[in-house]
C-alpha cells in the first residue's frame, strides 16, 4: 500500500502460447519467465497482493516457488490466444476481490514476456499514475525509425506499396515524428479504468519511457536475444562493480 492506495498485482502466463511451447516456463539465465518476475515481485514492498492468472499446473508451480500466489486458475474460456488483456485482467481482480474481501486500487499488469525490467521500473510506473490524474500508466520505448509506419510497405498482388502513401514523401529520417511502442514492463491502471471504463487504457493514458533495452519473447530468436542480453547486463554490473 502506498497513499492508502492498495495495490495489486496480475502476472498473465497462459499455457497455451503457440509460438514457444510453454513459454512462460522458458529460462532466461538459468531461471524461468514467470519465475522471474516473482523475484522481482519481491523487491517492491509497496506491493500488497501478486497473483498469477494460469490454466496451467507446471506454470502455477513455478510460480509459487518464486513467492507469487496462485489461488484460483483460470477459466477455459479466457484460455485462448484471442482473449484480450482486460478479460483476463477483469476476472482475476474480482475473484482476488471477493477472496480478500477488499477493492484494489491500483491494479498492475506484469507480463513474463518482457524479462529485462527491473522493480524500479515498476515502482515508476505505480508512483507515476498515483502522482497524476491518469486511467493508466504504459511503459514505452522509442520505436527504431527504421520500423516507423511511414517506412512500413504492404506486399499487393506481388507489387510493393506504402503501407501509409505519405510514406512516398518521406526522404530523410529526420522528417518522421519519434514514434512509441508498448514494450510490457508495466501496465498500471485504476480500478476504475478496468471495471467502469472496462478499458486498460482509459481516457487518460500516459507513458513511462524505458531507455534501456527491453525484450519482448514471443520467437526463438527472441528469446536467445534475452539470455544475451541477460548474460550482458549482469557482466556490466560485475564489472561496475569492480571499479
Amino acid at each position: 500500500m502506498i497513499d492508502n492506495k492498495t495495490i495489486l498485482i496480475v502476472v498473465p502466463a497462459r499455457g497455451g502460447s503457440k509460438g514457444i511451447k510453454l513459454k512462460n516456463l522458458q529460462k532466461i539465465g538459468g531461471v524461468s519467465l514467470v519465475a522471474k518476475v516473482g523475484h522481482i515481485v519481491n523487491e517492491i514492498s509497496i506491493v500488497d497482493r501478486a497473483i498469477v492468472s494460469t490454466d496451467h499446473k507446471k506454470i502455477a508451480e513455478a510460480a509459487r516457488k518464486s513467492g507469487l500466489i496462485v489461488p484460483f486458475f483460470r477459466p477455459i474460456k479466457l484460455s485462448g490466444d484471442r482473449i484480450s488483456d482486460l478479460e483476463v485482467l477483469t476476472q482475476a481482480l474480482l475473484e482476488i476481490e471477493k477472496i480478500d474481501n477488499i477493492q484494489y486500487d491500483i491494479i498492475v499488469m506484469l507480463q513474463p514476456t518482457s524479462p529485462s525490467r527491473t522493480s524500479d521500473q515498476v515502482i515508476n510506473t505505480i508512483n507515476k499514475l498515483l502522482t497524476t490524474n491518469a486511467d493508466s500508466v504504459w511503459t514505452v520505448s522509442c520505436t527504431d525509425s527504421k520500423a516507423h509506419p511511414l517506412k512500413q510497405l504492404v506486399i499487393k498482388n506481388e507489387e510493393i506499396h506504402y503501407y501509409d502513401k505519405a510514406g512516398a514523401k518521406i526522404i530523410a529520417r529526420q522528417e518522421l515524428t519519434t514514434t512509441y511502442h508498448k514494450n510490457g514492463i508495466a501496465y498500471a491502471m485504476t480500478r476504475d479504468c478496468i471495471i467502469n471504463q472496462k478499458s486498460i487504457k482509459g481516457e487518460k493514458c500516459i507513458p513511462l519511457l524505458i531507455n534501456e533495452p527491453v525484450v519482448n519473447i514471443d520467437t526463438e530468436f527472441d528469446l536467445a536475444f534475452a539470455n544475451f542480453l541477460n548474460h550482458y547486463n549482469r557482466r556490466k554490473k560485475k564489472l561496475i562493480g569492480y571499479k
